[in-house]
């Protein structure tokens, strides 16, 4: 296949690891914005990879429920492989549209493939970039110098429907993110723009990106206080306008408070939930139920999670309420909502998400207090 580039400038090359709903999403944008991508999958996940190589490349609907949608077309794919070394060796920039879950057992794969040099984008990062780092040397390879990128999330709302076919339902207007460490943000951003469909843009830190993730303030709240209907009649609801009540919605603001007041007291000037989302998805909602019951992107599909194993528990709850939770300790701030939640969802999993979690120990901040810690991530 001939090479392809970006804007009528040098060849661009990058690998996506990972072959759900976003790393499908990535390989086809990014190849729809002009670049070679390498899309990795792992072996015995690789329905997807072998139906892409079927069918040369990956198909996105031109219409979804009967709504119509945007990014439509066909898009060849340059590699497609299960061969983590091809993948790792295919670009210098890697990245991981991947839950946070696997974030640590996928790049232990990768590592002794990687070389110097390289960038990790972790969507979503969730504090990734400091664990992957901690990970990579407690694993010997304390001289291998590589850049890391948090994103808040991924910039679509996307699912797969079919063998090498997806819908993307909508897009952000811009992804927030920030460089481990923070000093190579700007310059790194410069760098991995031209690759993605929509302007990246820096945050104070990797810190700050955890907290400015816009799944913190609903996922597992409203997924936890809707359960029992949502265990009992899967797949009839939207999780947007279906959860979402007057009564859910203030649960969410006063959450959403709490992680604005660890962040103040951290030092981080964070945006509200509501004003995130209203400057990510071009809106001009007046509240956080306003925002759920009218969002074009987000109502089309009855998505509600059907068990409490969903990731808006499983990954939300362990990898960004306790987080959030470690740090309030150390900066003694009250978070008893954001604490309830992490107690009733671990409970509903038979689990311990406060042992479980993401904790500063697992990140390389464990006997920091908050000034060495953002200094470390400066």
């Amino acid at each position: 296949m001939a090479n392809k580039k970006v804007n009528n400038d040098e060849e661009v090359k990058v690998s996506v690891f990972g072959a759900g709903n976003a790393g499908l999403t990535a390989a086809y944008h990014f190849t729809k914005n002009g670049c070679d991508v390498a899309l990795y999958g792992a072996p015995g996940f690789d329905q997807q990879i072998q139906a892409i190589e079927k069918e040369g490349g990956i198909h996105s609907l031109a219409s979804f429920h009967e709504t119509e949608l945007d990014y439509s077309g066909f898009e060849p794919i340059h590699t497609v492989t299960t061969d983590m070394q091809k993948a790792v060796d295919f670009s210098d920039v890697l990245v991981l549209p991947v839950p946070s879950f696997a974030q640590e057992a996928l790049f232990l794969e990768m590592l002794p493939f990687l070389r110097n040099g390289q960038t990790l984008i972790l969507m979503p990062g969730n504090y990734g970039s400091l664990v992957l780092n901690k990970l990579k040397d407690d694993q010997g390879y304390s001289t291998l110098v590589l850049n890391f990128i948090d994103a808040i999330s991924i910039p679509w709302a996307t699912r797969i429907t079919g063998d090498a076919e997806i819908a993307i339902l909508g897009m952000k207007t811009h992804l927030p993110v920030a460089a481990f460490p923070s000093s190579k943000t700007v310059e790194l951003i410069e760098q991995l723009q031209p690759i993605f469909p929509i302007p990246l843009a820096a945050l104070e830190n990797v810190i700050a990106v955890g907290f400015e993730n816009i799944n913190f303030g609903g996922h597992p709240l409203m997924t936890m206080l809707n359960i029992g209907l949502l265990e009992n009649f899967p797949d009839k609801f939207n999780y947007y306008t279906d959860c979402c009540s007057t009564a859910t919605a203030n649960a969410c603001d006063i959450l959403d408070k709490e992680r604005l007041d660890v962040g103040a007291a951290i030092g981080l000037t964070l945006k509200t939930e509501l004003e995130a989302m209203n400057e990510l998805y071009n809106m001009q909602a007046q509240s956080v139920y306003e925002l759920n019951k009218s969002s074009k992107t987000h109502g089309s599909v009855k998505s509600a999670p059907s068990s409490s194993s969903s990731r808006y528990i499983t990954e939300d709850t362990p990898y960004l309420l306790v987080p959030c939770a470690e740090l309030a300790q150390l900066v003694n701030v009250e978070i008893p909502i954001v604490n309830s939640v992490i107690h009733i969802t671990g409970a509903m999993n038979n689990d311990n998400y406060f042992v479980s979690g993401r904790t500063l120990d697992d990140m390389g901040l464990n006997n920091m207090n908050i000034k060495n810690i953002i200094d470390f991530v400066s």
